[in-house]
C-alpha cells in the first residue's frame, strides 16, 4: 500500500525532506496561479513528482495518450517509453487512487478537443514544457512556499523515503522507483 501522504520529516541524515505541515503551504502556492487550468496543471506536476516519483524529464515528456484512456479517464499506470526515461528503458509507473483523482482534475480542466499526441503538461500557449522548465516550475513552487534547499528531485526522494518508512519491501521500492540497482 502506498501511503496517501508523501510528506514526513524535514531532515534526516542531512537530506532535505518535506514535513506534512508543508504540504498545504506548497499546495496553496502551487494552486495560486491566475487561471484554473494553470493551477490544475501545477498541481498535476507536483503530484506526479510526489506521488509517482517522476523525474522532471519524465513529466515534461508525457503526452495525453500516456496518461488518459480513450474515454478521457486517467489510466491506472503510465508506460514511459525508453526515450522518456533517464535509463533509456521502457518502464511502467503505477498510479495510486489519490494520484489518479488529482490527474483527473487536471484532465477535466483541459480542452476535450486536444490531440492525444499533445503534451500532457502544457504552457499557457499550449506548447510542451521542457525538463528545464519543469525544474524552474518546482523552484518557483518552493520559493513561493518559503522552502529553501528543495529541488525538482525532492518529490521523487520523498516518494521513495515514504515507501521505505512504511516498511515497503526494498525490491518493491526498487521497482516503483524504477531503479536498476538498490544502493547499498
Amino acid at each position: 500500500v502506498i501511503p496517501a501522504e508523501p510528506f514526513d520529516q524535514f531532515s534526516v541524515n542531512g537530506k532535505l525532506r518535506l514535513r506534512q505541515r508543508y504540504q498545504s503551504r506548497i499546495q496553496a502556492r502551487v494552486g495560486s496561479d491566475r487561471s484554473k487550468q494553470q493551477s490544475e496543471r501545477n498541481r498535476a506536476v507536483f503530484y506526479l513528482s510526489f506521488y509517482a516519483g517522476l523525474r522532471a524529464c519524465e513529466i515534461a515528456s508525457l503526452r495525453i495518450r500516456d496518461v488518459v484512456d480513450d474515454n478521457g479517464k486517467v489510466k491506472s499506470q503510465i508506460v514511459l517509453e525508453a526515450t522518456m526515461t533517464k535509463g533509456n528503458e521502457r518502464q511502467r509507473v503505477m498510479l495510486s487512487k489519490t494520484l489518479q483523482k488529482e490527474l483527473q482534475r487536471y484532465t477535466d480542466a483541459l480542452s476535450a478537443s486536444q490531440s492525444k499526441d499533445a503534451p500532457f503538461i502544457r504552457s499557457q500557449k499550449g506548447g510542451a514544457f521542457s525538463a528545464l522548465t519543469i525544474v524552474q516550475l518546482f523552484a518557483r513552487f518552493y520559493e513561493k512556499a518559503g522552502i529553501k534547499g528543495a529541488s525538482s528531485h525532492s518529490g521523487r526522494r520523498q516518494f521513495i523515503t515514504t515507501l521505505a518508512e512504511n516498511s515497503i519491501n526494498v525490491r518493491v521500492i526498487q521497482a516503483l522507483a524504477r531503479h536498476p540497482h538498490v544502493p547499498g
